[in-house]
Formats: C-alpha cells, sequence, structure tokens
C-alpha cells in the first residue's frame, strides 16, 4: 500500500501519491484546492488511473505521520525536513 507491489501500481502507491502532493505543496493549499490540482495533475498524465478520495487522504496521512506536512489555519504545509 506504502510501497509498489507485484498487485499495486506505482501510481498507487501511497508514496508516489505522497510525492505528487509535495510537488503541489510548494505553496500553501486548502485540502480540497489540492484535491482538485491532483486530479488535473493525474489527468494529465494519460499513464495514471483515477485516483480515489480516500487514497489521497490516506496519501496525507502517511505525509502527516512522517511530518511532510502540517495543517496550520486550514492550510496544508509542507515541512522542512
Amino acid at each position: 500500500m506504502i510501497l509498489p507491489t507485484k498487485r499495486l501500481p506505482q501510481d498507487r502507491a501511497l508514496i508516489a501519491i505522497g510525492a505528487d502532493v509535495l510537488v503541489l505543496l510548494s505553496r500553501p493549499q486548502t485540502v480540497s484546492k489540492l484535491w482538485e490540482d491532483i486530479k488535473s495533475r493525474r489527468l494529465a498524465r494519460k499513464t495514471s488511473t483515477p485516483l480515489p478520495f480516500d487514497w489521497f487522504l490516506l496519501s496525507l496521512d502517511f505525509l502527516f505521520v512522517i511530518g511532510g506536512i502540517e495543517l496550520r489555519e486550514g492550510r496544508l504545509y509542507r515541512t522542512n525536513q
């Protein structure tokens, strides 16, 4: 689930989704704006499968747990670790 496996394609692994999130968090964003940006980014890549919202949330949980993002005043920020 976190890493790609034989049955889980690379674009569905939480580490890959998290990398997309971190790229888009060059400036702080709300969760809803980030969700829209992730969907359009993955649509632009014709090789990616559509991303369900729950996988997006799991990637945010993963990034929060490892200290990659934080939530302040309703916006997600990339941490500088």
